[in-house]
């Protein structure tokens, strides 16, 4: 899967399920601080990942993973 094609998924589904507003999403938002991602809504964005890419998140493997860019090279490391 290219990296094009994760980040478009990625946000389709933070705008979709999360409502996030677009203009939010940008590579170095912050997950938590800019887009107002929660703990209830990282359980989402789990189930979400783990249909639309085939893994499940690990949260030991999310250590560090503050950025949409991070989290979208978090998805790519897996799915190669």
């Amino acid at each position: 899967m290219e990296r094009k094609e994760i980040e478009e998924k990625v946000k389709n589904f933070l705008v979709e399920e999360l409502e996030i507003d677009e203009d939010k999403i940008y590579p170095e938002a912050k997950l938590k601080e800019d887009m107002g991602i929660d703990s209830l809504d990282f359980v989402d964005i789990v189930v979400i990942v783990e249909k639309n890419f085939g893994f499940k998140i690990k949260a030991e493997e999310m250590v560090g993973v503050d950025t949409y860019s991070k989290f979208c090279d978090y998805i790519e490391s897996k799915v190669k």
